[in-house]
């Protein structure tokens, strides 16, 4: 059940709970692919930077180590020792990124493994079996990703099927949600909005998926290809046409502008990789901008990453430190750089969360925007001056 406490413009303050506890929202999902956190996190970990969501993949905890599997040794909650809410990915991304070993057809998706390249077949059924085996909290709906650019009657077949595929996946859900060997009988069930740039097709795909009443909504098919404002115009096109009173998700969003950006649409719900990818090549985030850790200029640093940040890497190391792991190629370089990125961005959310609250969004939007303009600008002049020996 979601609940809206405040409005702050667009901007929403709320809460979903779910049989994994409660998540506040608007809220950052932590990306594990594969059941964990790339860069040596552990679900540990997780608990110490505010984490409220792990998100996972149903294609590759499909292919490996298989959800069988998972499921006999107890669902996903056990198998990666986090007992907080899940969410899964469908395996409809995969329709998108692994176009070259894909064929879509009615019924759904034949792949060839990226991995050993042997046959897989998934459709809405199946994508819900493999995430109900999973027993993960929130599932996603199966849906085809069509580039963002995609020519328009492309698109709207594809967003026809989507909504074939989604009614199919609540049938199923609903199913196996009855089931008396069914992990988590409240799974919950996300479903998609597609239409790529087309602002027609994306508000009438919102006005039929939400009249099938489901636990929330995700808006995909973004950040794909499409300018940073082609994406916000989609999204406030779209976002008026979805249910308010349910979760809004934007699928794999992004940098810290982005989610500033997208609250103040009505977006409650972000992922992306970024955090931990950038963080695994010492690209680290602050409120004053993006810093690389391999830099030179911090060979004799001892302060820490971000003086204001109260994560467990800012507490004890220096940034002399961790380049210097980076130089060692040590891999606790990368776990400690995707620490503070993680907590960065749950840190950020909670702020948000905040201004929400105290009326004041669009003023924290402001401050942080124009902070992180002020610091590329100087970012640029020291760079420029290094080069010309200034």
């Amino acid at each position: 059940m979601y609940r809206l406490i405040k409005t702050c413009g667009r901007a929403k303050r709320g809460e979903l709970v779910t049989p994994h506890g409660t998540i506040q929202t608007p809220v950052f999902m932590n990306v594990g692919t594969c059941g964990a956190i790339k860069g040596a996190v552990s679900s540990y970990d997780l608990e110490n930077i505010k984490c409220q969501v792990e998100l996972s993949n149903t294609y590759h905890l499909h292919v490996r180590p298989g959800d069988k599997l998972i499921k006999k040794l107890g669902g996903l909650h056990k198998f990666m020792v986090w007992n907080k809410p899940i969410l899964t990915d469908s395996g409809g991304f995969q329709v998108f990124s692994l176009a070259q070993l894909r064929k879509i057809k009615e019924e759904g998706v034949y792949f060839n493994s990226h991995i050993d390249g042997r046959k897989i077949f998934m459709g809405p059924e199946e994508s819900m079996q493999i995430q109900s085996n999973l027993g993960s909290t929130i599932a996603m709906a199966f849906d085809e990703c069509p580039p963002a650019l995609a020519d328009r009657s492309y698109v709207e077949n594809s967003v026809a099927r989507t909504t074939r595929w989604l009614e199919r996946c609540k049938k199923e859900l609903d199913r196996l949600n009855l089931l008396d060997d069914t992990i988590n009988k409240e799974q919950m069930l996300f479903g998609i909005n597609q239409g790529a740039i087309y602002e027609d097709i994306r508000r009438e795909h919102a006005k039929r998926i939400s009249d099938m009443d489901l636990d929330g909504y995700a808006i995909g098919g973004l950040a794909v290809g499409e300018s940073h404002e082609q994406m916000y115009h989609i999204i406030e096109e779209t976002v008026p046409y979805l249910p308010q009173d349910k979760p809004t998700y934007l699928m794999g969003v992004g940098t810290p502008e982005n989610i500033l950006e997208c609250v103040e649409r009505g977006i409650d719900f972000f992922d992306c990789v970024l955090p931990a990818r950038n963080g695994r090549h010492g690209n680290v985030y602050t409120n004053r901008g993006k810093l690389n850790m391999l830099n030179a200029m911090y060979e004799l640093d001892d302060s820490p990453i971000d003086e204001e940040c109260q994560c467990p890497t800012c507490k004890r190391y220096s940034r002399a430190y961790i380049r210097h792991l980076f130089k060692a190629k040590e891999m606790l370089a990368m776990r400690l750089c995707v620490i503070h990125n993680l907590y960065y961005f749950n840190n950020l959310m909670e702020e948000i969360r905040t201004s929400i609250e105290n009326g004041n969004f669009e003023e924290y939007k402001k401050m942080r925007l124009e902070g992180y303009k002020r610091a590329k600008e100087e970012q640029v002049i020291m760079k420029r001056n290094r080069e010309t020996g200034f």
